[in-house]
């Protein structure tokens, strides 16, 4: 069991939605919302089968929540099966779900959550606490489990009577419960890793049948959360966002997930589609990898790429005008995200300079990695190649296969694109990919300043204090991190006429499709 790459890019929570950390407690319509197009207009029937595509590949499937999730459609299957203590919220970015409330201790170390009233399997056996906590010390078994549950060792998860778990933390962490929203599958206390493809869970519908990474879900009517107004959904995998959003405007599904900004285009003068558009939803950096004898080691070197990168053709170009210019620092839908940080524009002279004073070799050709995993990335790769050039880096763009591509150059090459379908806190990407002990540490970095800072940031309720420590950190970021963030991408779903209340949120939040009904 590995880590859920796609899961964590795509599945980032309410990305964009507002505030850190919710209050110890809220509501259950906070993790919903109805997207502008597509809003629920009447009353909602009751009925009908809602069909969905997925981009997925057939050598990636997985049927294990605590696995690797590289496939959208194996994703999107586990988390309507499957609940989560906690999920992306409308108003607040962390919102109740398997958990109704949680509450920290005052040194923000230990934090308990309390178990939904009501809350059972499909089969119709009570969730206990018992039940969680043995699900969470298996997800922290898995190989990234010490990043998909920071700071917590499988030792110190335990239960309190029958409905409360306790987590204690090695340090302080004010942020914790928006960690816990999209990889805390809860699974059956003692469930043998053969019997998990067909294991009930407690989510809005139970899994009716699963084929070569097509499956139908059936109505849970046991569920805990509201009414569930679909008598079922049937997922189907498509290998590219062309073949999905072709299947869409042929009416054969009625939702395409993750379409894209060509099928956006091909598909804004019918008036049978919706186009659903969720501003700055994916983030679609390079990566260069700060690790010593890396080429792009020296901080000048990074600052200089940086400066040779013509962003706003990069939006226009790579994502259609789909997507806005960002500016190095991952997390532009934080509410507290640094807007006073001035926004890096190109300056070639400024580069070239930086590459003498640093000694970078200009004569060698430097390989930029990447893959056609979504559209857009390997363009993007080449584009920069190209805006590179005129600052006299030379750079060969080299195509890896998916597989090949995340085994053996991500978190491990000099030079590569990555792509987080989220725009999460500034908190969430610094905690996943950028503190030195972070599971998907993605350019290998290591700054002393930038650990304090995001130490001082989760470690203390007081807002002022944090405040500052959480403009530092964002500073740090900007000037020396492995990043190059270019531009965020739109999220881009089509749907069918008749499709009502989809989720508004991006991310995890577009798998929330309990509210959904047909008209």
């Amino acid at each position: 069991m590995g880590v859920t790459r796609r899961q964590l890019l795509w599945a980032g929570t309410g990305f964009g939605a507002a505030g850190f950390l919710a209050a110890c407690s809220g509501g259950q319509a906070d993790s919903k919302g109805a997207a502008a197009t597509g809003a629920a207009t009447g009353k909602p029937r009751s009925g009908g089968t809602l069909r969905v595509g997925a981009l997925g590949r057939a050598s990636a499937i997985t049927r294990d929540p605590h696995g690797t999730q590289a496939n959208e459609s194996d994703y999107l299957i586990l988390a309507l099966v499957f609940d989560t203590l906690t999920v992306p919220g409308a108003t607040t970015n962390t919102a109740p779900r398997l958990a109704t409330s949680w509450k920290p201790s005052t040194d923000l170390r230990t934090w308990k959550f309390k178990i939904a009233d009501g809350a059972v399997f499909h089969d119709g056996t009570p969730v206990t606490a018992e039940d969680v906590v043995w699900s969470l010390k298996r997800l922290r078994g898995t190989p990234s489990g010490a990043a998909r549950l920071p700071g917590i060792q499988a030792k110190n998860i335990s239960a309190e009577g029958t409905d409360t778990v306790v987590l204690v933390s090695d340090y302080a962490n004010a942020e914790f419960p928006l960690l816990t929203r999209f990889t805390s599958f809860v699974l059956k206390k003692d469930t043998k890793d053969s019997e998990i493809a067909k294991a009930p869970g407690t989510g809005p519908f139970a899994l009716d049948w699963f084929r070569g990474g097509n499956a139908r879900l059936v109505r849970n009517d046991k569920w805990y959360g509201g009414t569930v107004h679909l008598d079922a959904i049937e997922v189907t995998m498509f290998e590219t966002p062309q073949a999905m959003a072709n299947a869409l405007l042929a009416g054969q599904i009625d939702l395409a997930s993750n379409a894209g900004a060509l099928a956006a285009r091909t598909a804004a003068s019918r008036k049978d589609v919706q186009v659903l558009r969720r501003p700055d939803d994916m983030a679609m950096p390079i990566v260069m990898r700060t690790a010593k004898g890396s080429p792009f080691a020296d901080r000048r070197v990074r600052e200089a790429m940086r400066l040779t990168v013509d962003r706003k053709a990069m939006v226009e170009q790579v994502l259609s005008g789909y997507g806005t210019v960002a500016n190095d620092i991952l997390g532009t839908g934080d509410p507290d995200y640094a807007k006073d940080i001035p926004q890096r524009g190109r300056d070639l002279t400024k580069a070239r300079q930086l590459l003498k004073d640093a000694g970078f070799d200009l004569s060698r050709t430097y390989e930029l990695v990447t893959t056609e995993d979504i559209s857009g990335l390997a363009d993007s790769a080449t584009l920069f190649a190209n805006q590179a050039r005129e600052a006299g880096i030379r750079i060969k763009v080299v195509k890896q296969e998916s597989g090949a591509f995340w085994e053996k150059t991500w978190k491990t090459g000099d030079l590569y694109t990555t792509y987080w379908g989220t725009n999460d806190s500034v908190i969430f990407f610094a905690s996943k990919t950028m503190v030195g002990e972070a599971g998907q540490n993605e350019a290998g970095w290591h700054d002393t300043g930038f650990d304090a800072a995001y130490r001082q940031v989760i470690g203390t309720a007081d807002e002022s204090r944090r405040a500052t420590a959480l403009k530092e950190l964002q500073r740090i970021e900007y000037d020396r991190s492995g990043y190059l963030l270019w531009g965020m991408a739109d999220g881009i779903d089509l749907a069918a006429a008749k499709v009502r209340n989809l989720p508004r949120l991006a991310g995890y939040g577009r798998v929330q499709l309990e509210g959904v009904w047909l008209s």
